[in-house]
């Protein structure tokens, strides 16, 4: 693998990077180390495979509970599949890599015959199945869109792997592969997404911080919202109880306020996830059908809540 921060091109296929003993993407180089997220950023169902790769005598830092600090030369490899055992197909494989003059998100198309991955700057449709059954044209975003959600005050930036979103035993694999400088302590880690024994406001702002803060927070790309969806945010004006909206639109579906405490119906948060409507539907990109599952988890959040819950106006 030649990834020392000072490549300029990019790779037309996926295979030229070497992360993988073969054309196909299913033997990754024992360099790549494998890794999962408590909760997960959700795609339309899709499985995720998750590698990263550190170069020699580099080392990952830890910076609290939040992002970890990766060196250069590091890239972040996500393929998306859909299907189970050997009717498993690829559909993209996405790599964050982080140049000397920072990071750049490159999207690979994977085709038809599952031999090779191109790259699709331009992004693309997929007619397929969902695990729920429904049919969608899913979407492989262009490298604009994934610079969209990987931008944080200008700069591109990894997503998922932050310490409160990894499981010890992840953490102990990169420090075993001698590539994390350390476990961080982690004394407010996000559940399992999945977990039925974890509260259900846990569980709730864990999907919020995955699916959600990248954009929704300061520096993000919907900072204009003036929601701040992170976990570790406790304010709950800030997360958008009893919170009027900055710049929904018609998004708003005609609501008042985000999240309404004890009625999920009046909330706008619950009216755009549970959408595909363009303009309406919230998360606008990553996803072409509605996580379900997940409607019903915040909708049960909302109405738990207490009425008085949040700052008033």
């Amino acid at each position: 693998m030649q990834l020392d921060g000072e490549v300029r091109v990019m790779p037309r296929t996926l295979r030229e990077y070497g992360f993988f003993l073969d054309a196909a993407g299913r033997y990754p180089d024992l360099r790549l180390i494998p890794y999962e997220l408590n909760t997960p950023l959700w795609s339309d169902g899709a499985d995720k495979l998750r590698y990263i790769y550190v170069p020699e005598g580099k080392m990952i830092e830890a910076s609290g509970e939040g992002l970890l600090r990766f060196p250069v030369g590091t890239a972040i490899i996500k393929t998306f599949a859909f299907g189970e055992g050997e009717d498993q197909r690829y559909i993209e494989t996405r790599v964050l890599m982080h140049r000397a003059d920072g990071w750049i998100a490159l999207p690979y198309r994977w085709n038809a015959e599952q031999t090779e991955a191109t790259l699709a700057l331009a992004g693309g449709r997929i007619d397929l199945t969902t695990p729920q059954g429904e049919a969608i044209s899913y979407r492989i975003p262009n490298k604009n869109q994934c610079k969209t959600c990987h931008s944080l005050d200008g700069a591109v930036v990894p997503i998922g792997p932050k310490a409160r979103n990894m499981s010890p035993a992840v953490l102990g694999r990169l420090e075993s592969a001698g590539k994390l400088a350390g476990v961080p302590e982690v004394d407010h880690p996000m559940p399992q997404w999945g977990d039925d024994t974890a509260p259900t406001a846990a569980l709730a702002r864990a999907y919020l911080d995955a699916n959600c803060a990248h954009c929704h927070q300061p520096g993000g790309g919907a900072s204009n919202s003036g929601l701040d969806l992170r976990w570790e945010q406790q304010d709950p004006f800030a997360i958008g109880v009893n919170k009027h909206p900055v710049a929904a639109g018609r998004g708003a579906g005609g609501m008042l306020v985000s999240i309404e405490p004890g009625n999920p119906d009046a909330s706008i948060i619950v009216h755009r996830m549970d959408s595909n409507e363009p303009g309406v539907a919230m998360p606008e990109l990553g996803r072409s059908s509605v996580d379900h599952k997940a409607v019903a988890l915040i909708r049960r959040w909302i109405a738990e809540m207490a009425p008085a819950a949040g700052r008033p106006d």
